[in-house]
């Protein structure tokens, strides 16, 4: 995970004596009428999402101030106290807060759980989405969990799908939970299959599509295909099986050996299958049909209940971290993608 450009300490930021500038990042002044409280203890219940361990250890640190002095974690706090939290960088623009959006939850254990995404809805805060995420839904999901920090990166989300993407992600509860899921990730250990509602017909009923996968020479929003021995992009596997024909489209399920950034719509586009419905990637186009007003009018249907690209994160299998279980996980498709299908379907057999 690449760090945020605040988390660098430059050598601009060293004041004249060497030492490391200073940034308040938290601050309460303690009500009248507190009873003597160990700080560590009373930042707990003050400071939702962090845990005892981490305050201990910031007090270690030195971080940890009553009334503008270092303090032991094992301080009692007195009426009228200034306790704060100070860093050695600037306080982000946005932190991660719980919000009680709806979560639909599909496992859940001690170290981990697994969620149904969704489409519509963000993975992750940043620019132009700093609220409403799913991060934010998890953490107000775990705001109990003294363990918990959403701000905490290693810890939470072990993986991402697009925005209007939906389907099952996991989330890991703990740093050594999510380092061990990240290993299945990398090393392509664990089982990932999408339904896709793809344009054009398949001669074959399975393939594999193969090609580094790298930003888009003109539109940095896309993602392109490049040969696999060449020196831009990452390699990247897609195997794709067809499941339904419909003429003009086909439902296919792509089963993910790599899982670069917009993967499977990149790939299925480099074939000439662009993804149903997908905007960026030429999907809500007519690309196969009929060119009469009753198909157009059909097309249109179509795209109006499923308004973005008809892909479901379907299938997600994976060893626990803990017990050496092997889970396996499965989402029926939305409502809208199941009402497309059913439209084509209906069309189909007419």
């Amino acid at each position: 995970m690449t760090e945020r450009e605040e988390d660098i300490l430059e050598d601009d930021d060293l004041l004249p004596d060497g030492q490391p500038e200073e940034f308040e990042h938290w601050r309460i002044e303690v009500d009248k009428g507190q009873s003597a409280v160990r700080v560590d203890k009373f930042l707990m219940d003050h400071m939702p999402g962090t845990s005892r361990n981490r305050i201990q250890k910031a007090a270690e640190a030195g971080t940890i101030r009553a009334n503008d002095k270092p303090v032991r974690s094992s301080y009692k706090v007195r009426s009228g106290d200034i306790i704060t939290l100070v860093l050695d960088h600037p306080k982000r623009e946005w932190e991660i807060v719980p919000e009680d959006i709806p979560l639909d939850v599909v496992y859940e254990d001690e170290v981990l759980l697994v969620v149904n995404k969704p489409a519509g809805l963000v993975v992750h805060p940043g620019c132009g989405n700093y609220e409403g995420t799913l991060v934010n839904a998890i953490a107000w999901h775990l705001r109990h969990d003294k363990n918990y920090d959403p701000n905490d990166p290693t810890v939470g989300l072990v993986h991402r799908i697009d925005k209007d993407t939906s389907g099952l992600l996991v989330v890991a509860k703990t740093a050594d939970a999510k380092t061990h899921l990240a290993k299945q990730f990398f090393y392509h250990t664990c089982r990932r299959e999408y339904n896709a509602l793809v344009w054009g017909p398949f001669t074959a009923d399975e393939g594999t599509i193969t090609g580094n996968i790298g930003r888009h020479a003109k539109d940095r929003l896309q993602m392109d295909v490049y040969p696999m021995d060449g020196e831009v992009g990452k390699p990247a596997v897609t195997h794709y099986r067809v499941l339904e024909r419909y003429g003009p489209v086909t439902l296919v399920e792509c089963h993910l050996e790599t899982g670069r950034t917009h993967q499977i719509r990149a790939h299925m586009r480099h074939i000439g299958h662009p993804l149903f419905g997908d905007e960026r990637y030429g999907g809500c186009q007519i690309l196969r049909g009929e060119q009469t007003a009753s198909y157009k009018a059909f097309i249109h249907n179509c795209l109006e209940l499923c308004p973005r690209q008809a892909l479901h994160a379907k299938t997600l299998g994976f060893v626990h971290p803990v017990t050496g279980e092997e889970l396996f996980f499965s989402s029926p498709l939305p409502q809208d993608m199941e009402a497309l299908l059913n439209k084509w379907r209906r069309k189909t057999n007419n």
